[in-house]
């Protein structure tokens, strides 16, 4: 049998002291390389378990970033009912100062003496076919007033209406109602832009004010009777 090494390995019979000085190198970097490696190991796991620290922690923030954003829009939202309760609160009391005596008062001040007002009127054609709906009908011998009534009125609800007093004029011709027909509009909130456009569309506007409404005319040279 040959000799044994420090390291338990048997050297070969006869071995040279320069073999055996060279199989002790070989064993030293072999070790210094496992040494390396399970220090890359280590360090790898340590990083990996940094990174993972990290994206739980991203996570967390993420979520409460979730929770924020969510009690937000629960926040928001509560505001925009609230919001809309006063709107319809609103709308509903320009509706029963359409039906009100004050709002004769105030068309009187303008030089209109209504004799009759309807809610919600449907007008049909001779074939009874609906052709639009007018929110209040305000009228007398001489003059109708057709009132369309919004929560916020825009320039669009202006367009629409008069499309509709085109509408009304077409049918009253066809029922020989010599009638002059007026326009107003109403909303719970008017922003003054949208009171402008419907004024300059020889429109009136009636806002809410306090208990009853206010009534703006247009100027006479933009005031419109279909």
């Amino acid at each position: 049998m040959g000799n044994m090494t420090a390291q338990g390995r048997e050297l070969p019979r006869g071995a040279t002291f320069e073999e055996v000085w060279a199989m002790f190198q070989e064993n030293e970097r072999r070790m210094r390389e496992t040494e390396r490696f399970l220090k890359e190991l280590d360090a790898e796991t340590d990083r990996q378990m940094q990174e993972t620290a990290r994206r739980m922690q991203e996570t967390d923030r993420q979520m409460q970033e979730t929770d924020r954003q969510m009690q937000e829009t629960a926040r928001r939202m509560k505001e925009t009912d609230q919001k809309i309760g006063k709107l319809t609160g609103r709308l509903g009391d320009v509706i029963e100062h359409l039906m009100s005596p004050k709002l004769h008062e105030k068309f009187k001040a303008l030089n209109f003496v209504f004799s009759r007002t309807s809610r919600n009127v449907e007008i049909r054609d001779h074939n009874q076919r609906g052709l639009a709906e007018v929110d209040a009908l305000l009228e007398n011998g001489e003059y109708v007033m057709a009132v369309e009534v919004k929560t916020r009125l825009t320039t669009e609800d202006v367009n629409d209406h008069l499309r509709r007093m085109e509408v009304l004029r077409r049918v009253a011709d066809e029922r020989d109602d010599r009638r002059k027909y007026l326009g107003a509009v109403a909303g719970a909130v008017v922003d003054k832009n949208v009171a402008d456009y419907a004024l300059k569309n020889g429109f009136y506007v009636i806002v809410p004010s306090g208990e009853t409404v206010d009534i703006e005319a247009p100027e006479p040279s933009n005031l419109r009777m279909w």
